[in-house]
Parts: structure tokens; C-alpha cells; sequence
């Protein structure tokens, strides 16, 4: 990957975080955490 897809690839994560905390009332975060959990949680099953 080169540093301007990288720059470009965080400027739009930021971007989508930006405009759910500005339009939808932050809860991207929280979901995208919680979801991570459960993707552990299933992984370590196969563990």
C-alpha cells in the first residue's frame, strides 16, 4: 500500500466518523465495537 492510498484510506474513515458524529448522533463507534466483540467472540470459537 502505497502512502497516498493510506492517506486517502484514513481520510475517508475520518470522514465517515465525522459525518455520523455530525448527522446521526455518533453511535458508529459503539456499533463498530460491539460488533468487533462479537467477531472475537465467534473467532475464538475456531480457536
Amino acid at each position: 500500500m502505497t502512502n497516498g492510498i493510506a492517506l486517502g484510506l484514513g481520510l475517508v474513515i475520518l470522514g465517515v466518523f465525522a459525518a455520523d458524529a455530525l448527522f446521526a448522533g455518533g453511535s458508529l463507534p459503539v456499533f463498530l465495537g460491539k460488533e468487533f466483540a462479537a467477531l472475537v467472540e465467534y473467532l475464538s470459537f475456531w480457536r
